[in-house]
C-alpha cells in the first residue's frame, strides 16, 4: 500500500512538473481528449458501442490525443 501511495505521489509529482510547462498545443489535446471520451460516452450509454468497442477507441484516443493526464486515468480492460 505504501508502495502504491508512494507511485502515486511521484506521479503527481511529474504532473505538477508538466502542468507548468504546458504549451497552448498540449492544452488543446487535452481539450480534444476529454471532447471525444464525452462523445464517446454519450454512445456507448446510448447502446451505440459494446464495451469492448469502447475500450478500444478510448485506448486510441489516448494515442492520438496523448493527454497528461493519461498517466493517473484507469487502465483500460
Amino acid at each position: 500500500m505504501n508502495e502504491q501511495l508512494s507511485n502515486h505521489t511521484l506521479e503527481a509529482n511529474k504532473l505538477q512538473a508538466e502542468a507548468r510547462s504546458i504549451s497552448q498545443e498540449q492544452l488543446q489535446h487535452e481539450v480534444d481528449y476529454l471532447r471525444a471520451q464525452h462523445i464517446l460516452q454519450s454512445l456507448f450509454h446510448k447502446g451505440l458501442l459494446s464495451a469492448n468497442e469502447f475500450s478500444k477507441i478510448t485506448a486510441v484516443n489516448r494515442k492520438t490525443f496523448s493527454p497528461v493526464l493519461a498517466a493517473i486515468l484507469p487502465s483500460i480492460p
